[in-house]
Formats: C-alpha cells, sequence, structure tokens
C-alpha cells in the first residue's frame, strides 16, 4: 500500500472501494458528483461550539429537577460516546480502502466535522458542570451506553481487521454492513438524545444546549445522506455488492431492529425517574419506530415498523435547521450560512454607480 500512487489512472473509471490506489487530489472531474456537493455544503455549514453562548444553560441546569438533570446528563455521555467512534471509525474503516478523490475528501470532511461535534460536548461540560471529570469518567459505567458502544465499533472493527484478500466477496460484505451500521447510526441512534434536548427548549431550558444539537443534527443529515447513496450506488457498479445486497438484507434488518431495541431501552432508562414536559417514554420509542420505517425505506430494506405521521412532529422544525426562528435577544440566531456565495451578480449591476 501507497500513500501517493505514481501510476497516471483515470479515477473516473474506478469503483469507489478496493479500485486502484489514490494518485493525484483532483476534483475537477469526479465520478460521483454528489460526494463533491455533499463535502462543499458540509463546508458552508462549518461553525464552531465557541460560537454558542451557553452561559444561561449553566443556571437553567441548577434549576432543573433532579430526574430532568438525569436526562440531560445521560444523553450527554451518550452523545460524547457515539461521537468519539463517528470521530476516528470512518478514516480507519474507510479511508485505507477508498479509490475515488471525491470520496477521500469527503470521508476525511465527516470525520473533521465529527471531532467538532465531540469538541461541543466538552464546550458545554465546562460551562455547565463544576466538575467535568464527573461527567467523563463515568460514561463507561452506564450499561446502556456501553452496549450501544459495542454495537456500533463491531461492524467498523470487522471491516478494519480484515484479514483476507483485499477487495474479496467477504471484505466487499464487511465495507457493505459497516455502511448500513453508519446509516443506523446518523439516522437512528442520535434522535432520542436529540429530542430530549429539544424538548428542553420547547420551554425555555438549556436552550444553548438545544442549539449546538441543532447543529449536530444538521451535520448528521449529511452524514446520513451519504450512507444512503453509497448503499445506492455500490450495487450498481458491482456485481458482488448487488448479491451482497440481497444476501444480506436479513442481516441488515436485524441490525436495524437491534438498533431499535437499544433506543427504546434507552428511553426507559431516561424516563425511569420521570418525564419532561412534552415528552415521554412511550411518544420516543413510537418516534424510533417511525424513524426506522423511514430510514430502512429509505435503504431498500423491508421494515414491519410504524409508518404514518411523525408522532414528534414539533421536532421537524429543529431538524430542519433554517426553518427554526428565535428572536437574537433570545438565544443565538443558527440559521445562517458560513462560506456560502449567492451567485446574482452581473455585468449590469453596477452600470449607474460611478466614482
Amino acid at each position: 500500500m501507497t500513500v501517493f500512487n505514481l501510476t497516471n489512472t483515470d479515477a473516473t473509471k474506478s469503483t469507489a472501494f478496493f479500485g486502484p490506489e489514490l494518485a493525484i487530489a483532483r476534483y475537477d472531474k469526479q465520478k460521483y458528483a454528489f460526494l463533491e456537493k455533499l463535502t462543499d455544503k458540509q463546508l458552508s455549514f462549518f461553525w464552531r461550539p465557541e460560537e454558542v453562548d451557553i452561559y444561561r444553560d449553566a443556571k437553567d441546569f441548577k434549576a432543573l429537577e433532579p430526574h430532568e438533570q438525569h436526562i440531560f446528563t445521560s444523553n450527554l455521555k451518550r452523545q460524547i460516546l457515539l461521537d468519539s467512534v463517528q470521530g476516528r471509525a470512518p478514516t480507519a474503516a474507510f479511508g485505507p480502502i477508498c479509490s475515488l478523490p471525491e470520496l477521500e475528501n469527503w470521508i476525511i470532511t465527516w470525520a473533521f466535522f465529527e471531532t467538532i461535534h465531540s469538541r461541543s460536548y466538552t464546550h458545554l461540560i465546562r460551562n455547565v458542570y463544576s466538575d467535568p471529570s464527573a461527567v467523563f469518567d463515568t460514561i463507561m459505567d452506564i450499561k446502556d451506553i456501553v452496549d450501544c458502544a459495542v454495537d456500533i465499533s463491531e461492524s467498523y472493527d470487522a471491516l478494519i481487521n480484515f484479514k483476507g484478500e483485499y477487495g474479496s466477496y467477504e471484505h466487499k460484505k464487511k465495507l457493505w454492513l459497516a455502511l448500513m451500521s453508519v446509516n443506523i447510526l446518523e439516522g437512528i441512534r442520535f434522535y432520542v438524545s436529540f429530542a430530549c434536548s429539544w424538548a428542553f427548549a420547547e420551554v425555555k431550558q438549556m436552550e444553548g444546549n438545544a442549539k449546538i444539537i441543532k447543529f449536530i443534527c444538521r451535520d448528521e443529515n449529511i452524514h446520513l445522506a451519504a450512507s444512503q447513496q453509497l448503499l445506492k450506488v455500490l450495487p450498481q457498479e458491482d456485481k458482488d455488492f448487488a448479491k451482497i445486497q440481497k444476501e444480506s438484507s436479513k442481516e441488515c434488518v436485524l441490525m436495524y431492529e437491534s438498533a431499535v431495541v437499544q433506543e427504546m431501552l434507552w428511553a426507559k432508562y431516561l424516563f425511569k425517574n420521570g418525564s419532561i414536559v412534552g415528552l415521554n417514554e412511550q411518544l420516543l420509542c413510537n418516534f424510533v419506530e417511525w424513524l426506522a420505517n423511514k430510514r430502512m425505506t429509505a435503504v431498500g430494506l423491508p421494515t414491519s415498523f410504524k409508518g404514518g405521521s411523525n408522532p414528534l412532529p414539533w421536532v421537524q422544525k429543529w431538524i430542519s435547521g433554517s426553518d427554526v426562528q428565535v428572536a437574537p435577544q433570545e438565544v443565538q440566531v443558527s440559521s445562517y450560512v458560513v462560506g456560502g456565495v449567492k451567485l446574482d451578480v452581473n455585468e449590469n449591476t453596477f452600470k449607474n454607480m460611478s466614482l
């Protein structure tokens, strides 16, 4: 393996994974333009957690009931774990086997934004809790969080540690299952925590945290789109993946169902001492099933979960980032885009101006 392929190869004729090793990092032409578009969109959303003032959150947290503090802190711990995995796993698992410059660029950008998410949790903890170690050092003491970590890491580790022939059918299957695990993580596993964070903000509590979570959710939607698109194009470019897609359908359904059960157990753990205004265990479980039905359908998997209307319709305004309207004096405006360019200037724009 080499970090630079001296052979002058045409990457547009390569497969996304397991093709020739990467040469020139050029983006003037791409095999999959959607990867370049996702990278551009992700970069336009660049943000830093320090942009969000969470001074009021520290006061709000002290005023929460003990069971509400349990819900908030537990969700924060779980999110720390999820993004700890996603901050390093994409480059470790997918980087060494990708064959397209635009795919390599997307993987690096994706992982970088996951590290922003991890930094945002540290920003929150430093400002809300008097002793950050009390949060970080007890994450692995919660069985539900550990079980989630094992499930998430399993498919990644199987791909990273594969010892068989490079690019073999079995190697491709490991990749397929890892991508499906990404789809489940980005599409389902965050949303119980997200909904709780936004429920607090709906009653004017912990609004800075909710704003940060909205930024994170906006990023995760882009990551979800990437996994969905890759799961769509791989069977089209390689007959092995087409066969794997059919053969592994039941296994992938079980992966989804296992994740749904874990999310429901997490909701039970969160609300074991009481609920919060507008949200309870049953509502969250219904929401997870509805979301699983939507995600599975999007990647062509059969589903027995309920569809219909969203059991938590109010969360949509948080998921649809720019739709959220806030008064600047209440909390930070988040519906801006960093790095965006509007191409509405032409040769006649300034014709009536003189110096």
